[in-house]
């Protein structure tokens, strides 16, 4: 029988949702149920907190086509530890309808090490997304409303930087025209379409603490500037309570659980190339509310999400991962070291050997922030013993920690040596650092990032960043930490250039204010905020019985 996420998933014993709330420490109060295996947490009706969880952060190597199934071993990891019988829940993010139905897959996990209903979290799961969906064309509409009806503040339509959402890859709305038909149609102006994941609002859900925090920050937000360039927000528009009207329920945590019944939190999901990676500040509070160890992940590389992670994330929530783990596999490396993918199944240790450079760059990293990580080497049937004695060896010499993960085909079991592994880092103590201050210029900031997690030699920037870079200091707003958005496959800024590029610059094109999520996002390379379909979407496969079960989900 040929094993699928699908399969396996349909096949495994889900427990009705109260019994993991029961778990979890839960109380019934506190759950909103949707359905049978899924609810919302009621925050407000949690007991309080006599203590709270430590922070295990998976990050990975820079990804390449090959995977690395960081989400799965994320998934392994909360269950290894639940059959140590320790106190843990995993909280991960929600998937976007753009890779599952595009090319990158869910976000569940895989195999025997996967959340279930895998189907409902890939697909629309409690309706978050929708819901940020809603809000963000809701302001697009209240703005070109405003425009309509006089523009009693002044905006230049050619100065809007609100863009509407959609959460699917399509490419043909990234630059449309609005408005056309005359003067009951509206004022014509060029806009565009963003991924929904990309949407302020999106980030701006995962970073707030409380419904008050979230209208405030959404009230900060910037949408356009006036004829006299000068900024308008949300506020002054004073629309922020009805979003917020609309975001109040898709603020709350989603609870599901893990094929091994571990309680699983699931919120929130911005992209770590285009936003800052990382599930809602909620959830991961949440879950450090209820559980002992809270196992978490950061979206691609150590250069993007967990960067995002301790930069922007620990920081706004005043806490910081007590273990980091990186995943990698055999497959990945030997696309570093120059293999192509055609011919990943043939041994090739000296190309593993090559491709190592890449992994010693993400554990330089976060070695930089004070934190040693251990090395999760999720093993493929197709990686041969040479092959995984070339990495076994180089983290003797190194000195690094490092287990053979095989979670996807044995769950947690098979990541029972990653989690002992981790568990001894969780004892020791920290002497967590962040590499750069607020307080440092926004080009002190960039080069920190660019030279110390990237490996690059410096910065560039556009001239339309220089420009961007007066208003900020106009404005006040250089004080904000960074979000760059670049490619995830490689350090640089050049998807091509795998393993570890030396002596590149990073060229910054555009500096994009976002007040309410409370930082600044830098454009690097051609990275977009629509992605397109690939020419094989993998929603080709995809179909649905006579019974209404999912056919070809993964």
């Amino acid at each position: 029988m040929t094993f699928t996420d699908l399969s396996i998933a349909t096949n495994a014993t889900i427990l009705p949702i109260n019994e993991i709330a029961d778990k979890a420490g839960i109380p019934r109060q506190a759950l909103e149920l949707y359905g049978n295996y899924k609810a919302k947490i009621n925050v407000d009706s949690l007991p309080p907190a006599t203590k709270l969880g430590q922070v295990v952060l998976v990050t990975a190597i820079s990804p390449t086509p090959a995977g690395e199934g960081k989400s799965t071993v994320t998934v392994g990891l909360a269950d290894a530890f639940n059959q140590l019988n320790e106190s843990v829940i995993v909280a991960l993010r929600e998937p976007s309808l753009g890779p599952v139905m595009g090319v990158k897959g869910g976000a569940t996990g895989g195999g025997f090490a996967q959340v279930l209903p895998m189907e409902d979290i890939n697909l629309h799961f409690t309706g978050d997304i929708h819901a940020i969906t809603s809000a963000n064309n809701a302001l697009a509409a209240l703005i070109d409303n405003h425009l309509h009806q006089g523009n009693a503040l002044n905006i230049d339509p050619r100065r809007i930087a609100w863009k509407r959402a959609l959460d699917i890859n399509d490419r043909a709305l990234r630059q449309i025209t609005i408005g056309l038909g005359g003067p009951l149609q509206g004022v014509p102006r060029q806009d565009g379409f963003d991924i929904t994941v990309a949407s302020e609002i999106m980030a701006v859900l995962c970073l707030a603490t409380t419904l008050k925090d979230l209208k405030e920050r959404l009230a900060q937000m910037v949408i356009a500037y006036t004829y006299d360039k000068e900024p308008i927000t949300v506020r002054q528009l004073a629309v922020e309570g009805a979003l917020t009207l609309l975001l109040k329920d898709a603020f709350k945590p989603n609870l599901v659980q893990t094929i091994e019944g571990t309680p699983a939190i699931i919120h929130g999901g911005p992209f770590a190339n285009i936003a800052h990676g990382c599930n809602s500040l909620l959830a991961t509070n949440t879950a450090r509310r209820l559980a002992d160890i809270v196992i978490t992940e950061a979206g691609f590389g150590a250069d993007l999400g967990a960067e995002k992670f301790m930069h922007i994330k620990s920081r706004k929530g005043n806490f910081h991962p007590d273990a980091v783990v990186i995943v990698a596999t055999i497959r990945a490396l030997k696309m570093h070291g120059g293999v192509e993918k055609t011919e990943l199944t043939h041994p090739n240790a000296s190309a593993v050997k090559r491709g190592m450079a890449n992994l010693e760059k993400h554990v330089h990293t976060i070695r930089q922030f004070g934190i040693e990580p251990v090395i999760a080497l999720n093993r493929f049937i197709t990686d041969e013993n040479e092959e995984l004695e070339e990495v076994m060896n180089w983290a003797l010499q190194h000195g690094v920690q490092i287990a053979l993960t095989h979670v996807w085909e044995n769950g947690g079991k098979g990541g029972l040596e990653l989690a002992k592994l981790v568990k001894q880092e969780l004892a020791k103590p920290k002497n967590f650092t962040m590499l750069y201050d607020e307080t440092d210029s926004v080009e002190e900031k960039l080069r920190i990032i660019v030279q110390q997690v990237y490996g690059g030699s410096g910065i560039h920037l556009s001239d339309k960043a220089k420009k961007k870079l007066v208003e900020l200091k106009k404005y006040g707003w250089d004080a904000l930490p960074i979000c760059m958005a670049k490619t995830q496959y490689s350090l640089s800024d050049q998807p091509a250039l795998y393993g570890r590029p030396e002596g590149f610059t990073i060229t910054i094109r555009d500096i994009i204010p976002k007040l309410g999520a409370g930082f600044l996002v830098c454009l690097t390379g051609d990275i977009m905020t629509m992605p397109g379909l690939p020419k094989q979407p993998a929603a080709l496969k995809m179909d649905i019985d006579d019974d209404g079960n999912a056919v070809g989900l993964f």
